[in-house]
């Protein structure tokens, strides 16, 4: 029987274990996709308890805890921080076999020096060790970057963001790890939002441009758009039901715009023209900017209604959404590609079902410009375990070039979540280990060690061309 979680954790052959401890384990993080909060870094906080930094927001364990008949009190609740840190550990033993189980015990052992497992019985003692832990100088926000090996972050940034701790951050010659903006326009594409007009009051105020047609909002937008770029952003993010092509002649996309703005009602074919152009608008202005476009798809947010009015977005009540024709993702990316002003572009879907049809449409549209230059984004959110990796990296292996693929994001809105980069990795030496060793690839150590190290890191370095 192997131990628990040891140091040849899911590495299940001596292939395996040589490439992550000899070559991917090594390897720094760029975390080119999260969701953390920018103030933090600047004002370099120290969390009072492990609560604060591993339940305060994170609707992964939220969700756990709701399966395991929790209280909401003691979950986004007024409970006391070790009642929520308790009601978390009764959890978490029950938890076999969800990721989460290894994310937390991968962080209790490198970051708090933990080996043994949180569960009821060891709640007290793991709450005492991670709270004296982090009254160290070494657990500030900056110092959980800087131990964690990461050499870049990309924020996730509203077009009406000011960036002002982006600001503060990159003034500061005491902290070199570079943090940037990522530009998530949704909001200014969500025509159908009841909040719709007035974020569009507010983009015009903060742009100096008064919204009152398409032209207009596309002028807003390229004005916050040369704000971003100044401010070192190089990443736009969207996220869609699903990558929507109904094309539309100006003026008409203009209609839809104006009686939006005048209160009238839209039908949902008006909505998906508005959408398209939209995308398409953006698209093109990416890549004259040479910005990466990533499109994350394949979500129904905010389900369970009752309890959403109460506790708002981002609590841990959204599904995978089962509709996401591949048509209208290759025809958008084709009336992009026509013109030659397709981006570079990373397709991430919610739904694993979607993963031959990603890996068909990429080989579509490639070219010599980059390796590899439309990507499939890492399993993402509900995939980020270790069947989804798997079955994600395998699908884009069997499809197209996984020596090419840009690897591991964070997503996440933890300061401890850095070690998901390290279970990817372990997986994918893992995967790659078995291949070996069932004689479907060379035991070339000195080739596969640099296959390894570029998707852990280089290849994402190299595609988002960061200055590192």
């Amino acid at each position: 029987m192997k131990q628990f979680m040891d140091e040849h954790f899911l590495l299940s052959t001596d292939t395996a274990q040589t490439l992550f401890h000899e070559y991917a384990g090594k390897m720094p993080v760029l975390d080119y996709h999260c969701h953390i909060n920018p103030r933090e870094i600047a004002e370099d906080i120290q969390f009072e308890n492990i609560t604060k930094v591993w339940l305060g927001g994170d609707h992964y364990k939220w969700r756990l805890m709701r399966s395991n008949g929790v209280d909401e009190h003691y979950i986004t609740g007024a409970a006391s921080d070790w009642e929520k840190f308790e009601k978390w550990a009764e959890t978490l033993e029950k938890a076999i076999g969800n990721p989460i189980y290894h994310w937390s015990h991968l962080e209790l052992q490198r970051y708090f020096g933990y080996k043994g497992t949180l569960c009821k019985k060891t709640a007290k003692e793991v709450w005492d060790i991670c709270n004296k832990k982090l009254q160290e100088p070494s657990m500030s926000v900056r110092n959980l970057i800087r131990q964690s090996n990461v050499t870049l972050i990309c924020t996730t940034d509203d077009p009406v963001d000011s960036l002002e701790w982006h600001k503060v951050i990159g003034e500061d010659d005491d902290f070199q790890i570079q943090v940037l903006p990522a530009w998530r326009p949704d909001k200014s594409m969500n025509i159908e939002k009841p909040e719709y007009v007035d974020y569009i009051n507010q983009l015009g105020s903060v742009s100096g441009i008064e919204i009152t047609s398409f032209a207009t909002l596309k002028a807003a937008l390229l004005n916050r758009m040369a704000f971003f770029h100044s401010m070192g952003c190089k990443v736009s993010d969207h996220a869609l039901e699903y990558v929507m092509y109904v094309p539309a002649p100006e003026d008409e996309v203009n209609s839809i715009f104006e009686k939006r703005l005048h209160g009238e009602a839209l039908t949902a074919d008006d909505i998906l023209k508005f959408k398209t152009a939209f995308m398409l608008f953006v698209g093109k202005e990416y890549k004259k900017l040479g910005w990466i476009l990533q499109l994350h798809y394949g979500c129904k947010r905010d389900n369970n209604y009752l309890t959403y009015r109460k506790l708002g977005p981002d609590t841990g009540y959204d599904c995978i959404n089962n509709y996401a024709p591949s048509a209208q993702l290759a025809d958008f990316l084709n009336a992009l590609n026509q013109t030659d002003e397709l981006p570079k572009t990373i397709i991430y879907s919610l739904n694993p079902n979607d993963n031959a049809s990603i890996g068909t449409i990429l080989g579509c549209f490639q070219d010599s410009s980059a390796i590899g230059k439309i990507q499939q984004g890492s399993a993402w959110w509900f995939n980020d375990h270790k069947t989804g990796m798997t079955d994600q990296m395998t699908s884009l292996a069997n499809l197209g070039l996984l020596a090419g693929f840009v690897g591991m994001l964070t997503d996440s809105r933890s300061f401890l979540s850095y070690p998901r980069h390290e279970y990817f990795r372990r997986i994918l030496c893992d995967l790659i280990g078995k291949w070996v060793e069932n004689g479907e690839y060379p035991a070339d150590i000195e080739t596969l060690g640099k296959i390894v190290q570029n998707i852990s890191y280089n290849n994402a370095v190299n595609y988002f061309e960061f200055d590192l």
